[in-house]
């Protein structure tokens, strides 16, 4: 029996796990360096995914690696600037993913976004030169890496759209994230000499790469069958609000009068573009069973 309701909630927490991840990386990547970071929580979330369904098939391993190669860059690139910027901004300018994917979307197509894409874009950008531009008129190097990030992941999305169909959702994910764990890790010991976790690092690693990268995946993907895609898309756009929100209370990052102006700005634009799809638009299905969380 479906139940709307509780997938409804199911993805309201699933959300607030997702935003949760910004403070505790934030946290986490002080004493574990960014790729390793990455690596290691991605290797545990794979592990988790294998175990539940062993890929099957050559084309599965294909699609997965080229999934997984943009997946590898979005969590690179946005772990990173979490190195550099604040975990509120990284939450906002990560959430920006859902206004470049119709983006990139259109322009693979050679189609011109929609209305309410181009007023999300719009306004989205203007959201985010008040967010990270200072008075010096430059942008940050945390931020633009996290700009990169939503980049990769829009694009993560588009790949999704073509290939995903083709696979079951459980095994497909578990070779983006076997693949995302390699390539970090790979990295880490060309630059980084790949440390070892220590005891004060396993906690961020189990609730991100378990309790995130894998449970609230299977969470996001079961409502989805529920609810269907569109509305998941925009419950999911929760993210953001609560990555802000755990930012505030528990790291006391405090944005300025005008970097909460491109707080609402960015914000308005992600739901401006998520509220105005159709659900059966082919780049939202993607998104709703995407794990680029």
């Amino acid at each position: 029996m479906r139940r709307p309701s509780f997938a409804y909630l199911a993805l309201a927490f699933a959300a607030l796990l997702f935003g949760a991840t910004f403070v505790v990386i934030k946290e986490a990547v002080e004493t574990l360096p960014p790729l390793a970071f990455v690596g290691w929580r991605f290797l545990l979330g794979a592990v988790l995914l294998l175990l539940l369904a062993w890929p099957r098939g050559r084309s599965i391993w294909r699609d997965g690696l080229l999934a997984g190669t943009f997946l590898l860059a979005g969590y690179a690139l946005q772990t990173w600037g979490l190195t550099l910027t604040t975990a509120s901004n990284s939450g906002l300018i990560t959430g920006l993913y859902v206004v470049f994917t119709p983006l990139l979307a259109a322009l693979m197509i050679r189609r011109m976004p929609g209305i309410w894409t181009t007023v999300g874009t719009v306004a989205a950008f203007v959201g985010l030169a008040l967010l990270t531009v200072d008075e010096s008129f430059s942008l940050q190097s945390g931020d633009l890496a996290t700009v990169g990030c939503a980049a990769a992941f829009a694009a993560h999305i588009v790949i999704l759209s073509r290939v995903a169909y083709r696979h079951p959702v459980v095994p497909f994910s578990a070779v983006q994230l076997l693949t995302t764990a390699v390539g970090a890790l790979v990295l880490s010991f060309l630059f980084e000499d790949l440390p070892l976790p220590v005891a004060d690092d396993l906690p961020a690693l189990l609730l991100t790469g378990l309790a995130v990268s894998g449970g609230a995946f299977i969470l996001q993907v079961w409502a989805q069958t529920v609810v269907g895609p569109s509305r998941t898309a925009i419950v999911l756009a929760l993210e953001p609000v609560f990555a802000v929100a755990f930012a505030v209370w528990l790291l006391s990052e405090r944005p300025a009068p005008r970097g909460w102006i491109g707080s609402i700005l960015i914000l308005g634009a992600i739901y401006a573009v998520v509220a105005t799809s159709k659900g059966t638009d082919e780049i939202q299905a993607a998104e709703a069973v995407s794990p680029a969380h």
